[in-house]
């Protein structure tokens, strides 16, 4: 009931605060000390990005992946959110994230977290937990985060796309700065064996070579129809249709102004950048990105 109430009043969108040099809201860090002594384990698998890059396709491809032969009935009547619970969120009213996780008893647990590197609880280290990281090139990132924003009432309020736009490129957005988060993490994945990061763009362009990279870093001794029949059903517009993964479950969306699952593609920000905003957001990201080895595509 708290959800349709919180649905209905447009004053109680969360507002962005700075929180230890990154911006977030309440709702990812309300219930931080409970998440800083989260107890992993070895066999944790978690699923981490910046929002937008295509967590929530990665944690149905590894859901199916583990629980499609052994419980078939999961993917239609269990809502994903509820399978790959989602770490930090901390909603009055809704079991918080950590909850969740503790009342999973199907193993390996998935785990969805948009934290940057330096935020990770320390127990997922010390228990060198496999760690899937997505990343998807900052422009159709902006793009997506936009609609979700304007869709999600649990979100702080977009404004206009130009003044968004502005946000993002200050890193005035949950969950900071995309580049902070994408490079932070990457260079983790120099000194750590147990990381996996992935690119949505690759995923887009071929899923099933890239399921089959996550099998290989899981050990998962999958076979190829099994891998077949995942890719298959992880298509964008199969899940779109799959109410149980299209975020229609989940109370705070609002569907009038956006669907969750929008349009899936690489490229989509050449429908909303004006010229000007890409010479100045090029300018912008080359000066960010100078000293990094992390090349995205943004078309294909």
């Amino acid at each position: 009931k708290k959800m349709s109430d919180l649905s209905k009043k447009k004053k109680s969108r969360p507002t962005l605060f700075d929180f230890n040099g990154v911006s977030m809201t309440k709702y990812f860090t309300d219930n931080w000390d409970n998440i800083q002594s989260f107890k992993a384990r070895p066999d944790d698998i978690v699923l981490v990005s910046y929002p937008k890059a295509g967590n929530t396709w990665v944690s149905y491809i590894l859901d199916l992946l583990y629980f499609s032969q052994t419980s078939p009935d999961r993917e239609n009547s269990v809502p994903l959110h509820e399978r790959v619970p989602f770490l930090e969120i901390s909603i009055p009213g809704f079991p918080s994230g950590v909850d969740e996780l503790n009342s999973i008893n199907s193993f390996p647990r998935i785990i969805k977290t948009h934290l940057p590197v330096q935020f990770l609880p320390q127990s997922f280290w010390e228990q060198n937990s496999k760690i899937i990281y997505v990343a998807r090139n900052a422009k159709d990132t902006v793009v997506s985060y936009f609609h979700f924003d304007r869709m999600n009432k649990a979100q702080p309020e977009p404004g206009d796309w130009n003044s968004f736009l502005q946000r993002f490129v200050d890193g005035k957005m949950v969950f900071g700065s995309w580049n902070d988060h994408v490079g932070g993490w990457w260079k983790k994945t120099k000194t750590r064996s147990n990381i996996l990061y992935l690119f949505y763009e690759d995923l887009i362009e071929d899923t099933e070579r890239e399921v089959s990279r996550i099998c290989s870093f899981l050990e998962l001794s999958s076979s190829t129809d099994l891998k077949k029949e995942v890719t298959e059903k992880s298509l964008f517009n199969n899940m779109k249709h799959n109410k149980m993964a299209n975020g229609s479950a989940d109370e705070v969306l609002d569907f009038k102004i956006s669907p969750f699952m929008r349009k899936g593609k690489v490229g989509d920000w050449k429908n909303h950048f004006t010229v000007k905003q890409n010479e100045q957001f090029d300018e912008d990201y080359q000066r960010k990105m100078r000293n990094t080895d992390l090349h995205f595509r943004t078309v294909l």
